[in-house]
């Protein structure tokens, strides 16, 4: 551990973390700064000019990674017999209804999304009170409550991510890995940012991107200079 420590202190003295990078500078640096034996997840995190306690300045939606997150997402389809077979089709790790109701109810949530349609979301409705502190309840903003049941599964697969701004104004997400090349990490990171900045509250007054950070898992976080990214 103290290894670990010493080389970390080594990589952090060659950069200065108290001034702004460019964006395609700090996905590179990421990169260079992460010292996990593993894979680490590559997070940006994205201060905004809102008060997320007023509807009409929530910001949330989806985005389609260009390159992924890297991550494999495990999929639970929720929906009827008819449709079972296009969901396995389509590559979810899970499918079926009742029983995975009861599984949930019993406390099972190794998933990462759940996607269901509509005629069942009274059953899905229900597990709110598991799901819902989880981030997994479905959602039709988020395309996980339809009836194309199939080409949400492979969306999501593809990369397709969904975000919502917290309480305090701030919208975290990953952008992919440290494996990534640092332009695969600036394009998915570009197009967040671009996401954003056409889902901007009529009713936010003021700067709307206040501040972008980028880290790696158990890195320190990078400031973004957002000019460089919303010219």
């Amino acid at each position: 551990m103290g290894r670990v420590s010493k080389k970390r202190k080594e990589i952090l003295a060659k950069f200065d973390l108290a001034n702004p990078y460019t964006l395609a500078d700090a996905c590179n640096l990421v990169k260079e700064i992460s010292t996990t034996r593993f894979d680490a997840s590559v997070d940006i995190c994205v201060r905004l000019g809102v008060d997320p306690r007023k509807a009409n300045q929530m910001v949330r939606g989806t985005v389609a990674l260009p390159h992924g997150t890297g991550k494999d997402v495990k999929v639970l389809v929720l929906c009827t017999p008819d449709k079972e077979a296009e969901a396995k089709a389509s590559g979810a790790d899970h499918v079926g209804l009742d029983d995975y109701i009861d599984k949930i109810k019993g406390g099972w949530t190794d998933i990462d999304v759940i996607i269901t349609m509509p005629s069942v979301m009274g059953k899905v409705g229900a597990l709110g009170r598991i799901l819902g502190p989880r981030g997994l309840m479905p959602n039709p903003k988020t395309g996980t409550v339809t009836m194309d049941v199939g080409k949400a599964v492979e969306e999501v697969k593809a990369g397709k991510i969904d975000f919502k701004v917290d309480k305090y104004g701030i919208i975290h997400s990953s952008v992919g890995k440290v494996s990534f090349e640092g332009v695969k990490i600036r394009e998915n990171a570009q197009e967040l940012i671009m996401t954003l900045m056409k889902l901007k509250p009529s009713a936010a007054k003021g700067t709307y991107i206040k501040s972008i950070y980028l880290s790696s898992t158990m890195s320190p976080g990078i400031p973004i200079d957002a000019k460089s990214v919303v010219a």
